[in-house]
């Protein structure tokens, strides 16, 4: 059965909340954003321009505030000042100032006139149609001042700028997250981050102290793990299973935990990634998002929800040989066939999001937001500015004609399913790959639901020599033995959330179908079943 709609008749607040029912507005429309901008009339935000995403988002309908969250902010996020010196550009925009102030580099002395780039026309999206068909884009130095409808030009985006990111690039990423995510409470922000794991290493900062511990699932993304223990942030994995992390083991921890046992404070922080989990590949249905926010809400619980696959939701997987599930027809059946987000959901204001377009656009462009509460992006802005300030501004003015100017809201959902295609074909590469070439009496998997991972579980106990090695031995010994195959796969060991006291009693391997051309993948699965062949003396 297709998940629930992710834009829906209105979301009732009711089903996931103890307090009160509150009814969300139903969300914002591609066709309305364009009202809305010819009614606004052209953006203008010139250099360092402050900018917020309430210029740019339904006004408030009734929504309630979200809740404080002063007694879960680190002395290192309450001791952040205001810039001195980002403060002084709400003066620029004075008729006749000149300034002598900010250390803003005039542009005649930027050596870059003009960019211009080739990209997709919609919908002829694969590469070979962009390189015979494609459109040049181009960015000049002063095309705000030398045409009637710039918004952004190259004296803008290569100068300065403020810890939100560009005003140009928030309205696009506001109204994104509206039309897809609807925040069921008033005062939700976005600020642009350098990338999901940039985000993450401001956000722990910003909520955790040393010797502190958050949650996550058993198994989660290696560079969250290690970009927590070097701030001296531990994780505590909770079990999992098809779909991810297990509410019940969630509460349990909660419930029972012992500070003088554990050695930390109770944690109050969950890391997850609902969609097309790294490594695992696991999916959270929309029931199980809400089981999980319900004990959020239980203990008090603030959540960093890390999504960049979340537009990697692929079709069904039919098994194999069988017909391919025909694409979404529309724009509007794509968003209703996507699970709901957990900001979606969130009366409370305790979900910070994590948005990238690393995995839909390129990872090099470095360019993400996140959406939290107003009070909480206040806080990060606050941390980008005395630290990496904001995007690249060139990667900046690349996305914003791409996806504003040149395809817009209803050209970049195209694209969006697309991808969505792309990958459920080669999703199907690979599991096909398995079907033929894996010993299935001792390799298992679950066929993905979303993202880039198959997660492969090697019965290890039916090893030869599972009595006299450890898994840790065996797991090593298949993985070089892939490598002399010529594969890399990675070894499930280096996903682990809980570093120190973890047991590991059960093997994996992740493989990705998102790195090689489809007939290598073939190969390359061919080569990792002989290596588990070998290994465990099978013909």
């Amino acid at each position: 059965m297709p998940p629930p709609s992710a834009i829906g008749n209105g979301f009732e607040a009711e089903e996931i909340t103890d307090t009160e029912a509150i009814v969300v507005p139903n969300p914002l429309t591609v066709k309305a954003v364009a009202a809305r901008r010819i009614k606004a009339g052209r953006l203008v935000a010139k250099t360092a321009a402050a900018t917020s995403s309430d210029l740019f988002k339904t006004p408030n309908s009734g929504k309630p505030k979200a809740k404080r969250w002063d007694h879960y902010l680190s002395v290192e996020a309450k001791a952040r000042q205001p810039s001195s010196l980002k403060g002084a550009a709400k003066y620029l925009n004075r008729p006749g100032l000149i300034t002598l102030g900010g250390g803003l580099p005039l542009a005649e002395n930027f050596p870059i006139e003009e960019l211009s780039f080739k990209v997709p026309t919609v919908p002829h999206f694969s590469e070979a149609e962009a390189r015979q068909n494609g459109t040049i884009l181009k960015a000049g130095k002063y095309d705000v001042t030398e045409t009637d409808d710039g918004v952004y030009d190259l004296s803008i985006a290569l100068n300065y700028a403020l810890g939100t990111g560009s005003a140009q690039m928030i309205r696009f990423v506001t109204e994104h997250t509206e039309i897809v995510c609807n925040p069921a409470y008033a005062d939700w922000q976005c600020a642009l981050t350098v990338g999901s794991t940039s985000a993450l290493d401001i956000a722990l900062r910003m909520f955790c102290e040393r010797g502190d511990v958050i949650l996550s699932e058993d198994y989660a993304f290696a560079s969250a793990v290690e970009t927590a223990a070097a701030l001296g942030v531990g994780f505590v994995g909770v079990a999992m299973d098809a779909e991810g992390l297990l509410p019940e083991s969630l509460d349990d921890i909660l419930s029972n935990w012992d500070e003088k046992a554990k050695g930390a404070r109770k944690p109050f922080v969950l890391y997850i990634v609902p969609s097309g989990q790294n490594p695992t590949g696991a999916t959270q249905s929309f029931t199980r998002r809400r089981e999980i926010y319900k004990i959020a809400q239980k203990h008090d619980l603030y959540i960093f929800e890390d999504e960049p696959y979340y537009f990697l939701q692929m079709q069904p997987y039919t098994g194999p040989d069988s017909p391919s599930i025909p694409p979404p027809a529309t724009n509007e059946e794509f968003l209703q066939s996507l699970v709901p987000t957990y900001l979606s959901l969130d009366v409370d204001g305790r979900v910070m999001r994590m948005d990238s377009f690393s995995k839909v656009i390129a990872p090099g462009s470095r360019v993400g937001w996140v959406t939290a509460s107003e009070q909480i992006i206040e806080r990060f802005t606050r941390a980008n500015e005395c630290s990496v300030q904001n995007p690249s501004g060139i990667s900046q003015m690349v996305l914003f004609k791409l996806l504003d100017e040149h395809w817009g809201h209803d050209g970049y959902l195209k694209w969006l399913i697309n991808l969505r295609m792309v990958y459920t074909k080669r999703r199907d590469v690979i599991l096909a790959a398995c079907e033929n070439n894996l010993p299935k009496e001792v390799v298992t998997w679950n066929p993905p639901a979303a993202g880039m991972f198959l997660w492969l579980k090697v019965n290890w106990h039916l090893h030869p020599y599972a009595k006299t090695k450890t898994l840790s031995e065996i797991e090593e010994e298949i993985f070089l033995a892939a490598v002399d195959e010529g594969v890399l796969v990675s070894k499930g060991s280096w996903f682990i959330a809980e570093r120190n006291g973890f047991v590991q009693t059960e093997m994996f391997f992740r493989a990705t179908f998102a790195a090689a051309a489809e007939d290598k993948m073939t190969v390359a699965i061919e080569r990792f079943g002989a290596a588990v062949r070998a290994s465990f003396g099978l013909k």
